[in-house]
């Protein structure tokens, strides 16, 4: 097992921790890839830094909410311990709504086309969410379940399967195949159905093999694999819908 904490400050009582830096480093690409490609769309000068604000404030108030709800019976004995995102705590999917949230904004603001901005800003979600997972590796959170694979992890007292690893993997194969289609995409919003029906599909799955406590939700099913299920129904019915918008009248 890794040691989460990658460095302390000297001279200072405080400890850096992988996953930090790992969010942090999520944030920088994504910034890089949305300015170097913003120009060969015709998008305005600045939307790359405007896209990263809205996505980390947005991103990261949306996934401690929710952390921290799903988890007040620990926070509110120790209400310092809230803002210490350093140390991990997110909830990706509470971040993704409110920071779509914040993108929608943005886009009435700068007066870009919702959909078109849209699938600009989602082109990079999973390369910033891949390098996220890699922190989750390294700081020992959002395990997998016990397995004897060779390629299990020592996390929590128990070789697991190293699910976050998975799920970069997955995100850095995603994240290729949406920048293939950006630069070719005809139709605003095809490429925020794609993700929505792939991730959505993708997480549903990886659920199964996730070892850390989750939260309930429906059918049996916990909260995670819900909003999945409500993320691959979004997906089908925005891409029905682009498909219908695109028809020529008979």
């Amino acid at each position: 097992m890794v040691d989460p904490i990658a460095f302390h400050i000297p001279g200072l009582d405080r400890a850096v921790y992988w996953y930090g830096i790992m969010a942090a480093l999520g944030f920088l690409v994504s910034l890089l890839y949305w300015n170097a490609t913003a120009r060969r769309l015709g998008l305005p000068h600045g939307i790359g830094s405007d896209l990263s604000f809205a996505a980390i404030i947005g991103g990261i108030l949306g996934a401690r909410i929710l952390y921290v709800a799903a988890n007040w019976a620990y926070f509110s004995e120790r209400p310092s311990e809230i803002i210490r995102i350093d140390q991990g705590g997110l909830i990706f999917y509470g971040g993704f709504i409110a920071a779509s949230l914040a993108i929608i904004l943005l886009a009435r603001i700068r007066k870009i086309p919702v959909l078109k901005l849209g699938d600009f800003a989602i082109s990079a979600l999973p390369l910033g969410h891949a390098f996220g997972r890699i922190g989750c590796l390294l700081n020992g959170c959002c395990y997998g379940s016990e397995c004897e694979l060779p390629w299990a992890v020592f996390t929590a007292d128990r070789w697991r399967h190293p699910v976050q690893g998975y799920e970069a993997l997955f995100n850095l194969a995603l994240f290729f195949f949406l920048r293939h289609r950006l630069l070719r995409e005809k139709c605003y919003g095809g490429l925020i159905a794609i993700y929505l029906i792939a991730y959505g599909a993708w997480r549903f799955v990886i659920e199964y093999w996730r070892g850390d406590a989750r939260m309930p939700g429906v059918l049996g099913l916990d909260a995670a694999q819900t909003l999945s299920l409500a993320l691959v129904l979004v997906g089908l019915v925005l891409a029905v819908a682009l498909r219908l918008r695109a028809r020529p009248a008979a």
